[in-house]
């Protein structure tokens, strides 16, 4: 990327990002909705401006080597609207978020930072409420907050509360998984219903009613992770499927690993009223983020006893195999639909459901 001086415009003429980048020379929302304008600016701007060979593996978290000891390092920001929604909150999101990242390295997870981005005019009944709820979801994901900060925004400049989390953990010897290691063969495995917690967000926050309560599936997943690698160490890719939805992980997973994957689209667990409500909004269940479930790239000779050690753990009693890595149209995800044909699964451009973590 070409040298530019503070105060000037960037030439992005000399860029080799595809041209939704190229388009918009000022940040729109899509690019936090962890899609296509997502990758590119971390791609062609933040990984070229930072370097390093650890960033350039986009993973959810960072495997690095401290002392002689493997550790996973992981930050998130959350700037979820609205702050309480059924399931769970900001804080819950904040914790289990950043706990999860670290679990998809196979860490155990072990402390935890936070940062309050404030809004000044906030109730502190309020800050209080999201606090109490970041501190007992740690206490449950089995980690302790160690270190933090505050900040405060002048009224109109914020939206109540933002949070920072950046969390370590240590990754068990023998442990190595990334998007590299997928290969043709391997199978993939969700571990439960997809689309809840975005449907459960865009409920309160457009008062919609869909005959039944969804509550968001926000949930710390590195017990799971933990019973999947007592199975086998050779796991081969997790990714819990946040923004941008399943559609996102497996793109990006097969985009790093230059495997293609082939999904049924029968097979993957949409419960009836997530459909329902995805019909009604015109949007596809694919998309839509997720906060407790995760994707598994599994070899195939471990793929049944991965599976049972899944449903024997609450979080992955509905685990469903739903597809495979596959050696043809490499870094391409296509879905075979019910009516026998198949269609491109793509990384989506930006979000379907914003500010929903």
């Amino acid at each position: 990327m070409p040298d530019t001086a503070p105060d000037t415009a960037p030439d992005m003429t000399g860029w080799t990002c595809p041209a939704p980048l190229r388009d918009r020379p000022r940040v729109v929302m899509g690019h936090g909705g962890g899609g296509a304008l997502s990758a590119e600016l971390v791609q062609h701007l933040f990984a070229p401006a930072f370097g390093g060979e650890v960033l350039a593996q986009l993973g959810d978290s960072a495997a690095v080597t401290l002392g002689g000891v493997r550790l996973a390092f992981s930050t998130d920001s959350y700037v979820v609207r609205p702050l309480f929604f059924p399931g769970g909150c900001i804080g819950d999101l904040a914790v289990n978020g950043t706990v999860n990242d670290l679990a998809m390295s196979g860490a155990e997870a072990a402390y935890l930072s936070v940062g309050f981005i404030l809004e000044e005019g906030v109730e502190m009944s309020v800050v209080a409420r999201v606090a109490e709820a970041l501190g007992a979801a740690a206490r449950r994901a089995g980690v302790e907050v160690v270190t933090g900060d505050t900040k405060v925004v002048e009224a109109g400049h914020g939206d109540g509360i933002y949070l920072n989390t950046a969390g370590i953990g240590l990754i068990p010897a023998g442990v190595d998984l990334r998007p590299q290691r997928v290969v043709p063969g391997d199978v993939v495995i969700v571990s439960g219903a997809i689309g809840v917690h975005g449907v459960a967000i865009m409920s309160v926050r457009e008062g919609l009613e869909f005959g039944v309560d969804i509550a968001s599936d926000c949930a710390p997943l590195g017990g799971l992770v933990q019973s999947m690698l007592a199975v086998t160490p050779d796991l081969h890719a997790l990714r819990d499927p946040t923004r941008g939805g399943l559609a996102a992980a497996l793109n990006e997973i097969a985009q790093a690993s230059g495997a293609g994957v082939v999904i049924d689209e029968r097979s993957v667990p949409v419960p009836p009223a997530v459909a329902n409500a995805c019909a009604i909004l015109g949007l596809d269940p694919l998309y839509v983020a997720n906060e407790g479930k995760l994707v598994a790239f599994v070899p195939r000779e471990h793929a049944d006893a991965v599976l049972d050690a899944m449903r024997a753990h609450p979080l992955g009693a509905d685990a469903t195999v739903i597809g495979e890595a596959v050696a043809d149209h490499p870094g391409l995800v296509v879905a075979r639909t019910g009516l026998g044909g198949t269609r491109v699964v793509d990384l989506p451009l930006g979000e379907q459901l914003p500010r929903i973590c």
